[in-house]
């Protein structure tokens, strides 16, 4: 009896510690038992912690958050709802995170309301058992793993980063075309939604890192200039030893870190600086081993304008001039530097090296070349004005193109000089080159002589040939435009009163370097879309109407003749054109930001399109109609408004492009009939489809639906993506009527938006879109119920579903063809 007694507190202290490892999560999340606020999971070494967090220890809001645990500041590395935060009182309520039986990670808040899942689910057809022993775990690396009862993978946090890179983490920079990995900072430290900033790999190349503000360039790492957390020479910085690892299909960054080191992390921060942190246990802070850009240096992007550098060699960082260039201007460093004598292409140019030189930007890798044959290549090449031959240092790991030649051929930007790094750059300056040990042993009067005896006679020959050349070229530019007016009275056009600025197919050639694939855009019916750089430098965007393509003559003369007499800013600007043989090619303005719907309809980029940036383009489009339909000495009528046909420029200002399908009306005309209907389903009105009627009621009907995508960011042709309702119409229509317009919004800016003006931009978009086309506003109309918020809008009649998808050609009547171009038109992207 007596031992009996001695032995009960032993057999207390076991229950005891039986019912705490029952109650507790340890390092693991099952089905049966969710987490909630105040729970937590904690790795096996006690590193990492996941649970419900409040950044502002407010408790008002709370996020699933992964955090260091035993460090007191600055110890977020990853967050999963910083678009929903849980805002029930008090602490959480009933919020749980819990498997579901997909196999999916779900956050939901009191309500039931699922404000977070992971990505990726398996159905419970393909998992015997549902959900059943899934399991998620939080390993010692910080990563946070779904698996599956047979230990398969399933969701990890690892492939969804937010704003900080641990070791053995994977930045996917290229994964099977898909878009690659984006580090978005939290928008400050007590605020973790999307800051202005965010990080990714170059989309034209694999070689260089950027940090974006928006969408313009912010600041720019290379992968084989700088000594850094993406290139640190091979044998790191600290601690860590990064590795670009080429491994087929997917292409991504990581680094690791020896057992035992301390802490270490990557950070993009809300001032869009790039760093590499270090925990100091003994000082008890973060210490900074690499830190991008400087704060007072001028390495931000561009910063020195074409052809100036950032001298990091001195104590004060300071703009200059690359060799054989001069300041423009002494004020505005960053306009740049011009050349001091322009190249003399054909005659023996020579190339200075620059050694110690970060890589400028947009340049053309070429790989498989020796040194000399990188040099020749852009000796050969007449525009080609500076060359490197690059190798990647061990840290590169098993990328395969670790070395090769980089060829540029415009103007040089953003580039750099620093101690102990950097490349040779070979820079292309004019006039041939005469060592200055020779110059030293010759005589002032002899160097006259020489200079004398070899330009005279050279000089002579060259003005000759110039003057023929230059004769022989205006007069083959006449026959060409010539040639092209009689092709446009050809088809009944009076070409001669036709005002429109010709091209010669020669300049074409050099500004798009013979239609190299490097500098295609895109492609679609219509041909290839190429950029190209004119005489002058001014960037322009080039279309090929080839004599292969899916269209033909009628557009290029539309083309032709009206967006040459249109001249409005919400309209793309048509420079010039050109006839050469089978090729008709159109000369627009380069637009760098690409088309409406690369943004709108990418849930990785949409979130670039706020409402006030949202609410402009509208704006824009609707001001750009009303000068098609009113303003313009012609009435025209487009046909075809689509989100993929408005492009934007540096400014986010939209610009109606592609008006290859439009038509012409005299002054009295109301409408037109026609036996060839073209277009694209969704935009297209009912009586256009249906009867092949137009009008300029027809655009309105087009804006209108645009009007609804722009809001809610969802396509008229994915009707899917709105449930039970049979098109995006209809789902608008039914939110409006029942008071619900905040549903119709898109996700993105919900929380942001004004609701009063998007529910007037709803109800207007519903006014545009009605059945009847005497009932629809005129454009003139609807841009006065955008600028003027008092004026009230009347009713918009129930759209009557019209199914467009169940018209096919043959169900037309004989007499009319039916020509439905959803993807018959090119978007002119800029690259």
């Amino acid at each position: 009896m007596e031992e009996m007694v001695a032995l009960l507190p032993v057999f207390i202290l076991l229950l005891l510690s039986l019912s705490c490892q029952s109650s507790g999560h340890g390092d693991q999340l099952t089905q049966a038992k969710p987490l909630s606020p105040g729970d937590k999971l904690i790795s096996k070494d006690g590193s990492f912690a996941l649970g419900f967090h409040s950044p502002d220890n407010s408790n008002k809001t709370l996020y699933i958050v992964i955090w260091y645990n035993n460090i007191p500041e600055h110890n977020r590395v990853w967050i999963a709802n910083r678009d929903s935060p849980i805002t029930t009182t008090p602490a959480g309520g009933s919020a749980k995170l819990a498997i579901t039986d997909n196999q999916q990670l779900a956050l939901s808040d009191s309500n039931g309301h699922t404000l977070w899942a992971s990505s990726t689910a398996v159905s419970s057809s393909s998992s015997t058992g549902g959900g059943a022993g899934a399991v998620a775990v939080l390993f010692n690396s910080g990563n946070f793993v779904l698996r599956s009862a047979n230990g398969t993978v399933i969701w990890q946090s690892f492939d969804h980063p937010t704003s900080t890179i641990l070791p053995s983490m994977k930045l996917v920079l290229r994964h099977k075309g898909q878009p690659a990995t984006r580090l978005v900072p939290w928008k400050s430290n007590d605020d973790p939604s999307l800051a202005d900033f965010s990080g990714s790999i170059d989309p034209n190349s694999n070689l260089q890192f950027f940090v974006w503000r928006g969408t313009q360039p912010y600041y720019r790492i290379n992968f084989f200039s700088e000594t850094s957390v993406f290139n640190c020479g091979g044998g790191g910085r600290g601690n860590a030893t990064p590795v670009v690892v080429d491994a087929g299909d997917e292409v991504y960054y990581t680094y690791t870190v020896p057992d035992g080191s301390p802490y270490t992390r990557v950070l993009l921060d809300h001032t869009g600086t790039v760093s590499l942190r270090t925990w100091n246990n003994s000082a008890s802070k973060w210490i900074t081993g690499f830190q991008r850009p400087s704060s007072t240096g001028c390495d931000l992007y561009a910063s020195c304008g074409p052809f100036g550098y950032c001298d990091n060699t001195q104590a004060a960082p300071s703009c200059r001039c690359l060799d054989g260039f001069d300041r423009i201007d002494a004020l505005d460093v960053s306009r740049g530097c011009r050349r001091n004598e322009a190249l003399k292409c054909g005659m023996e140019d020579h190339f200075v090296t620059l050694p110690g030189m970060k890589v400028p930007d947009k340049f053309l890798h070429i790989g498989n070349r020796s040194f000399d044959e990188c040099a020749a290549e852009c000796s050969a090449n007449c525009s080609c004005t500076a060359f490197a031959y690059v190798t990647m240092s061990s840290a590169a790991g098993t990328l395969a193109y670790a070395s090769g030649c980089l060829l540029w051929t415009g103007d040089l930007v953003d580039t750099g000089k620093a101690a102990g790094s950097g490349q040779y750059l070979y820079l292309r300056l004019a006039g041939s080159h005469v060592s200055v040990a020779a110059r030293h042993k010759m005589t002032p009067l002899q160097v006259l002589l020489l200079v004398v005896a070899c330009l005279l006679l050279p000089a002579s020959i060259a003005l000759f040939w110039t003057c023929k050349y230059r004769a022989g070229k205006q007069q083959k530019k006449k026959t060409e435009k010539r040639e092209m007016l009689e092709y446009l009275r050809s088809m009944n056009e009076a070409g001669d009163n036709l005002e429109f600025s010709f091209i010669s197919f020669e300049e074409i050639v050099a500004a798009t370097d013979n239609f190299s694939d490097s500098n295609m855009l895109g492609k679609g019916g219509f041909g290839k879309v190429y950029k190209g750089v004119l005489q002058g430098a001014k960037e322009v965007a080039v279309k090929r109407l080839s004599k292969g393509s899916g269209q033909g003559t009628e557009e290029f003369r539309n083309e032709v003749v009206l967006i040459a007499n249109l001249q409005h800013k919400n309209l793309v600007k048509l420079l010039g054109c050109c006839i050469h043989h089978d090729d008709k090619l159109l000369v627009y303005e380069y637009l760098p930001n690409k088309s409406l719907d690369y943004f709108l309809f990418d849930p990785t980029r949409k979130h670039v399109l706020q409402w006030p940036e949202r609410f402009k383009i509208i704006q824009g489009i609707a001001r750009g109609i009303q000068y098609l339909h009113q303003d313009s000495r012609l009435t025209i009528i487009h046909r075809d408004l689509k989100a993929s046909n408005i492009l934007l420029d540096k400014e986010m200002s939209p610009k109606i492009s592609d008006f290859g399908m439009a038509r012409i009306f005299n002054g009295s005309q109301p409408e037109a009939n026609t036996d060839r209907v073209v277009g694209t389903y969704g935009y297209m009105s009912p009586e256009y489809v249906m009867g092949g009627v137009f009008s300029v009621k027809s655009d309105t009907y087009s804006f209108g639906v645009l009007l609804l995508e722009i809001v809610s960011g969802l396509k008229i042709s994915s009707p899917h993506l709105v449930m039970e309702f049979s098109n995006l119409i209809i789902y608008a229509w039914n939110l409006w009527k029942d008071g619900k317009i905040e549903d119709f919004v898109d996700s993105s800016l919900r929380e942001t938006c004004p609701l009063d003006e998007v529910a007037r931009c709803i109800h207007i978009g519903l006014l545009c879109v009605q059945e009847n086309p005497n009932c629809r506003p005129l454009m003139s109309t609807v841009v006065s119920m955008l600028e003027n918020k008092t004026t009230p809008l009347p009713t918009p009649m129930q759209h009557v579903y019209f199914a467009y998808r169940d018209l096919e050609p043959e169900n037309a009547s004989d007499n009319k063809e039916l020509s439905i171009n959803d993807i018959s038109l090119t978007t002119v992207e800029g690259r």
